[in-house]
């Protein structure tokens, strides 16, 4: 029986969920952003649970970054871009986040892609897409390790009001 348990343990998971859409107001303009909680013990990851909100056009970003670091693989759609989408249209939202969850889910999947460091700071951590950029390209006070690690914690807000100074 033990060892039926070892083995169980020692057996890798990635298990991702897109949940709770929420309506975001800067100034005139309305998103609609999703949380995205990751939880792990594959050796890939730097924490084992983590949340981060992104919003739709985050995701058409991440794909285009996937695509252009790993041209031989065939990367997931995206569920379609809705014009005129609405978070009172249950039904849109919810197809909405399942597509982007079937997305990541797929993604996951793919030992190339989990190397990108992109990939990991979108999952892990609450950087800008320009930050992140930044980060992959050692353009920032603070490693991919770190942004991972001490996000949520103030620190790279810190880091980076110094690096203004």
């Amino acid at each position: 029986m033990d060892s039926v348990l070892d083995n169980f343990t020692k057996t890798e998971f990635i298990s991702i969920c897109v949940q709770n859409p929420r309506l975001v107001k800067e100034d005139w303009l309305t998103h609609v952003d999703y949380e995205i909680c990751l939880h792990s013990n594959s050796m890939c990851f730097r924490k084992a649970a983590s949340c981060v909100r992104r919003r739709y056009s985050e995701f058409v970003w991440l794909r285009h970054s996937l695509e252009q670091n790993a041209l031989i693989i065939e990367l997931p759609k995206l569920p379609p871009r809705i014009p005129f989408f609405s978070l009172r249209n249950t039904e849109q939202v919810i197809q909405r986040m399942k597509g982007m969850q079937a997305f990541l889910e797929i993604v996951l999947q793919s030992p190339l892609l989990l190397s990108d460091s992109r990939l990991h700071l979108f999952l892990q951590s609450e950087l800008s897409i320009t930050k992140i950029e930044k980060c992959v390209r050692g353009k920032t006070r603070y490693t991919v390790a770190e942004a991972i690690q001490r996000s949520n914690s103030g620190y790279i807000s810190r880091l980076e009001d110094k690096a203004s100074l």
